[in-house]
């Protein structure tokens, strides 16, 4: 590492579907510190009848943390990156104009979309040309959504970007595609890594407004004048490109391999591995596999896991009706509540977007033979718990992929903080778990800054600093028996389910 850029600053811009945060970093002697400067909520809204993120809110939130840069003493920054949430896009008319604001991959309108699309085309040929998961709310069901139900828009874009690509644009002017972002479209071309447009020609999609595709770690350019006129510090800075899907970004932060399986937890829990090609057969696409783009041209093989937004959503339920709903009692209520004696399928149906959290999920204990809980702390355990099995399951899945054995497993994210959580992953599965860092997608989108702009020689060399700087805790396995057995329950349970 060169003692030229030693005291190099960076920000990253983590937009996740709760919160989106400002982290700054720096480095300084061969080590790399993180500052949150920044923390706003992303709450959508309703516009004429749809579900959307507030864009143009989140914009000025990120505005009033770079104007922040000069009072925290920060006298040079050398780069910017912004990663958000994938699937989600924005359409862009003349001039550069937003046509409206990008619908929420929870928004109604695709449902049934996904069927009526695999009724055109054979899923066989999507998932062999694109690699991708088959989610209901992917961009090209909610793209032929569009197209079936409000097709003039098409008629006055220009430009699609996806939602990171949208804040390049305003920060910088240029608009382009980020190739990892772009995967999670479902009509990028995992072997060719461009845009598939055979698959949205089929649909009737039009494909005159898809963007360039640059690589992760792209520097982008200089921020408009606007946004760095008067603060010194902005003059300077470079935008740069990280891998701008959240989830490539946390990967990017930390070594994997053939004995590692990481997890990034959040709102889904993302569990898979980084691979050098993708792998498109028969059993992943049955399996439900993605092959998401990553950054150096890598692969991540992984599974979405509906993750701690279970918990989120009965916190607002339980907030709504007067009960205590901060972590730290939740979690002390569930570590002594007796265990296994609730399990659900984290990835149901009636999951996705119900009215009353704790109710779907004791009704889904009742459906599924089971007692059902009624009270915050048993709700809690059980969420913890399946997850954790959940994730027994996607890991065997995930091995019988590639053809290894994991020996550890690597929680990364806001989901790495909860210690129960890693304790019943290790017990489930008979792993050892690494936590940490808890940081990762930021400290991934600082990797790429610090490779893009020289400050380090290497995505090698970002991941040893990351690693000395923010070492991992180790919960090793207990109990193994006792969850082999409750293994075998949440398996017949999770077949009769309708995830």
């Amino acid at each position: 590492m060169s003692e030229t850029f030693d005291g190099s600053t960076y920000i990253a811009f983590d937009l996740g579907a709760e919160s989106g945060r400002g982290i700054l970093g720096r480095f300084h002697s061969g080590h790399l510190s993180i500052q949150e400067i920044g923390r706003f909520r992303n709450e959508p809204v309703i516009e004429n009848g749809g579900l959307h993120w507030d864009v143009p809110r989140l914009w000025r939130e990120m505005k009033s943390i770079l104007s922040s840069i000069c009072a925290r003493g920060v006298e040079h920054l050398d780069g910017i990156g912004v990663d958000a949430w994938g699937v989600d896009y924005a359409l862009l008319g003349k001039n550069g104009a937003l046509l409206e604001n990008p619908f929420h991959y929870r928004d109604t309108r695709t449902e049934g979309v996904m069927d009526r699309v695999l009724a055109i085309l054979p899923p066989e040929m999507i998932y062999s040309t694109t690699g991708i998961q088959f989610l209901p709310f992917n961009t090209l069901y909610q793209l032929y959504a569009t197209q079936q139900r409000t097709p003039r828009i098409f008629e006055m874009a220009e430009h699609l970007v996806t939602v990171p690509d949208l804040f390049n644009f305003w920060l910088t002017g240029k608009i382009v595609c980020e190739r990892s972002n772009a995967s999670t479209t479902q009509f990028l071309d995992v072997h060719k890594k461009e845009w598939s447009m055979d698959i949205l020609h089929k649909l009737g999609i039009p494909t005159h407004m898809l963007p360039p595709l640059v690589e992760a770690g792209t520097i982008l350019g200089k921020l408009l004048p606007e946004l760095s006129a008067g603060n010194e510090p902005l003059s300077h800075a470079s935008v740069i490109a990280p891998a701008c899907h959240d989830t490539g970004s946390a990967f990017a932060a930390v070594h994997s391999g053939k004995n590692v399986a990481l997890v990034s937890s959040g709102t889904w829990s993302l569990l898979g591995t980084e691979l050098t090609d993708p792998i498109v057969t028969d059993e992943a696409r049955r399996l439900n596999f993605t092959n998401e783009g990553g950054v150096g041209g890598t692969v991540r093989l992984l599974n979405n896991i509906c993750g701690l937004w279970l918990l989120e959503h009965c916190r607002k339920d339980w907030q709504s009706e007067g009960k205590a709903t901060e972590y730290q009692g939740l979690l002390a209520q569930a570590a002594v509540e007796p265990p296994l004696q609730h399990l659900i399928n984290p990835d149901d149906r009636s999951f996705v977007l119900p009215q009353h959290m704790p109710q779907a999920i004791a009704e889904f204990c009742t459906r599924s033979g089971q007692a059902k809980p009624t009270e915050p702390g048993p709700v809690t355990r059980a969420i913890f718990e399946s997850l954790a099995l959940k994730y027994r399951q996607v890991l065997e899945s995930l091995e019988s992929l590639v053809g290894t054995k994991f020996q550890e497993i690597r929680i990364l994210g806001g989901g790495s903080r909860i210690d129960l959580l890693n304790q019943f992953t290790a017990d489930a599965t008979g792993r050892r778990v690494l936590a940490g860092p808890v940081e990762a997608t930021a400290l991934g989108n600082l990797a790429m800054q610090m490779v893009a702009t020289g400050a380090v020689p290497s995505l090698n060399e970002a991941r040893n600093l990351i690693s000395a700087s923010f070492p991992a805790r180790v919960f090793e396995p207990k109990n193994t028996d006792r969850w082999d057995e409750a293994y075998g329950r949440f398996l017949a349970l999770s077949a009769n389910s309708t995830g």
